[in-house]
């Protein structure tokens, strides 16, 4: 059987890319586009059977692009989030989207319990105090975390590891998620905003998650935890919540607009945490990435399911031809 046409959308030069998906050997021929832009990125995608996409966002299988790839039998997106692809146009044309779940789930609740601890504990505080000459023991009044009530918005792979951190440390752990269950941990989605000393926010983007936590509705002096995506969380409300002494701080990984632009007011509010999308970014956890999506290339064109398919499509791939395969 002639190679599979692999069209890799990632940000990286193409060397390093044919580096990176050597161990598929000659099963595919590698492709990446001219330039890393949207016609670019159309004029590649009539001859491409598989398309590795792009974990930056910037380059994203929308309707139009789907229906500008004839040939497209599998996408495989080297992360968790699936943010601009439009997964009913690819259900709609047969194409299987799949994704890496749970391969930076101990990075990303490892994030959340660190920053929580940070600013429960008020440590970027003391050391700019330290550093600027001050000594305030017994002005920046840090809690314990222990004993506290923390409500985790999401209950994926990290939502669950999150969870079980929280507890190990003695915090009293709720969550909630789209799907009901049938468990004494499992709260209403406003009583959990609203009742919870930490809101753990870790729920995948989607129209029905945007804007679902209203920094508004929490607890006073509550911390506020977002490790998920910036549409998820109210920003607006979230600035003017800090900035009315509402909430006792936030730790951010994820914005609306990335990177933070210049002039955003969070760059000027003192309670806040800020972190370059980097949550999920370790050794470790991009290890496990690569190997996940190795493994779900390598059964796309060996015949087999491949793992993690999230728009409703058989994990089977089908290749489609334009001629006869023997030809």
């Amino acid at each position: 059987m002639s190679p599979w046409n692999l069209l890799a959308l990632p940000p990286l030069p193409e060397e390093p890319m044919r580096r990176l998906l050597a161990p598929l050997g000659d099963r595919v021929t590698l492709r990446v586009p001219a330039a890393r832009d949207r016609a670019a990125l159309l004029a590649a995608l009539p001859e491409a059977e598989i398309v590795l996409g792009d974990w930056t966002g910037d380059l994203v299988m929308d309707a139009e692009a789907v229906a500008a790839a004839p040939l497209l039998s599998f996408v495989q997106q080297p992360s968790v989030g699936v943010d601009g692809h439009d997964l009913a146009a690819l259900a709609a044309a047969g194409v299987p989207l799949a994704n890496t779940p749970g391969v930076s789930a101990g990075a990303v609740a490892e994030w959340c319990l660190a920053a929580t601890l940070s600013l429960s504990r008020k440590l970027a505080a003391a050391d700019a105090a330290v550093r600027a000459g001050e000594w305030p023991q017994q002005g920046l009044l840090p809690h314990e975390l222990r004993g506290r009530r923390v409500g985790v918005v999401g209950y994926g792979p990290i939502g669950a590891m999150c969870a079980r951190m929280f507890r190990a440390l003695g915090c009293e752990v709720a969550y909630w998620t789209r799907t009901p269950r049938a468990d004494p941990g499992h709260q209403d989605l406003d009583a959990l905003v609203s009742g919870s000393d930490v809101v753990i926010v870790v729920i995948a983007l989607s129209e029905q998650t945007r804007g679902l936590v209203d920094p508004g509705r929490m607890k006073q002096g509550a911390l506020l935890v977002n490790a998920a995506r910036g549409g998820v969380v109210d920003q607006q409300a979230l600035v003017a919540a800090l900035r009315a002494g509402h909430l006792g701080g936030a730790a951010l990984d994820v914005f609306d607009v990335e990177p933070l632009p210049p002039g955003d007011p969070l760059r000027e509010l003192p309670n806040v945490l800020l972190s370059p999308h980097v949550a999920g970014v370790t050794p470790e956890s991009t290890g496990r990435l690569v190997t996940a999506v190795l493994d779900n290339l390598a059964a796309a064109v060996e015949g087999r399911e491949v793992d993690g398919v999230v728009n409703g499509v058989a994990p089977m791939i089908n290749r489609k031809f334009t001629q006869s395969p023997t030809a």
